[in-house]
């Protein structure tokens, strides 16, 4: 459904649509700069895709609010062009089922998607574009290359990170400048602005968390390797939200960064590199990459688990990261990897559980990267850390937070009784993980 009849605001002159999904910026958008160059009267439409948000576990989602958010920003910068923003609610092909039957669409544009669902939506929409002869033009926008072109040269899919960051390197090398996609804003259609829409006509309410501001400053990237791994240091530059929602393009993420700090580059790699995996092994989303580590008998205690998502372990570096995440929605990348080593190995619950709760909470989540670094840490992925890998929660506080800045910023009540004594002891539950790994892997 639109907000307002379609047929009250447009005449029969063509149209062409530029759908923005996850892309909420007009500059640097590959498909609005090839819409907005090739055609005039391009209408800029987004779609609340009741396919997600019904499967959210709150109304009040942080994540909504941001994307209410940067369609807000959208709509006062499409006015300023003497346009506005399209905006439809449901299931996206009902959505352009109606744009069919008042518009006048010559041409569709849109930036791809490589996630599961998107593929499959997007097949759909693409179908049905054909059947009404509408032409539509796709593009790789998120990444720098799309998933099949950073390949072996036997022509397959790279599983070992180093060798797909080196192939990545190569051919962006070749690239030589990285272009910026301008638009051409004469282009956008005309018309008087579109009514304004409330985050509860979504029947979604909006939050008051303080969503995290960009940081690519020279002076902070040139300390990024010294400093990334330490949480009590303001050295995180958050870019996973802006990207995930594309509120900044990777291309101009890169270019700011890439005559820096290689380090940071690597990990932009990373997020590419765990893109093509999903792309080319889909069955990761429900199995790990190597099928033999789906024999692992997980124990799977619920009230561990509930401990663990509450902050409550009894180990101070993984329940500051736990509340953290709760309350903020992110959590310090060096801590990710220790919360997940120790659900997994420590209380020998299943990567999964872990997963749908990080997918639930961080305001960067992404399929592709969430998967990735959960069977990472769980050492059921490719290019996954040996199961005999296993973080010390303890050592890893005492090296990377030493002066405890970080856990007593999250744990007030740490060293009182108030604060709980660990539910597993750490060499029990290393050599534990130990004996179960090896006798499902061998």
């Amino acid at each position: 459904m639109f907000f307002f009849p379609l047929s009250q605001i447009f005449n029969q002159n063509q149209v062409t649509i530029c759908w923005l999904r996850r892309d909420l910026r007009l500059s640097d958008n590959m498909a609005l700069h090839h819409a907005t160059q090739r055609h005039d009267n391009v209408l800029v439409l987004f779609i609340f895709d009741t396919e997600i948000l019904d499967k959210l576990a709150t109304p009040s989602d942080e994540r909504v609010s941001f994307i209410f958010d940067q369609l807000d920003l959208l709509k006062i910068q499409l006015e300023k062009f003497g346009s506005s923003l399209l905006v439809g609610y449901g299931k996206p092909l009902d959505i352009w089922h109606e744009i069919d039957k008042y518009l006048n669409v010559k041409n569709v544009y849109f930036n791809s998607d490589f996630e599961p669902y998107a593929l499959e939506r997007d097949k759909s929409i693409t179908n049905f574009l054909s059947q009404k002869k509408i032409p539509f033009q796709t593009y790789t926008d998120h990444l720098i290359f799309h998933p099949s072109q950073v390949k072996s040269p036997e022509n397959k899919p790279y599983t070992v990170y180093t060798h797909f960051m080196k192939k990545w390197k190569s051919n962006f090398l070749k690239e030589k400048d990285i272009v910026d996609y301008q638009i051409n804003a004469h282009n956008f259609v005309k018309v008087n602005p579109f009514p304004n829409i409330s985050i509860s006509d979504i029947h979604f309410t909006h939050t008051q968390i303080q969503f995290p501001v960009l940081k690519i400053e020279t002076n902070y990237l040139q300390k990024y390797q010294e400093e990334r791994d330490f949480p009590a240091l303001n050295a995180t530059s958050f870019a996973g939200l802006h990207l995930r929602f594309g509120t900044i393009s990777i291309r101009r993420l890169i270019a700011a960064t890439i005559d820096i700090n290689e380090t940071y580059i690597n990990e932009l790699i990373w997020r590419e590199f765990f893109t093509t995996i999903l792309y080319h092994f889909p069955h990761v989303v429900t199995q790990s990459f190597r099928p033999k580590y789906d024999m692992i008998k997980w124990r799977n205690n619920e009230k561990e688990f509930e401990s663990w998502c509450n902050g409550a372990t009894g180990y101070p570096l993984v329940d500051a990261g736990m509340r953290e995440l709760n309350t903020t929605g992110h959590m310090h990348n060096r801590v990710r990897m220790v919360v997940a080593s120790f659900l997994c190995k420590h209380l020998l619950i299943d990567w999964r559980w872990g997963e749908a709760h990080f997918a639930q909470k961080l305001l960067d989540f992404e399929l592709a990267s969430n998967n990735g670094n959960w069977q990472w840490a769980a050492g059921t992925g490719c290019d996954a850390a040996p199961y005999f890998r296993i973080f010390n929660p303890q050592t890893q506080m005492e090296k990377f937070d030493k002066n405890g800045e970080y856990v007593k910023k999250w744990i007030p009540e740490l060293n009182t009784f108030d604060y709980p004594k660990p539910i597993v002891e750490h060499n029990f539950a290393r050599n534990r993980c130990l004996m179960v790994y090896k006798t499902a892997v061998g």
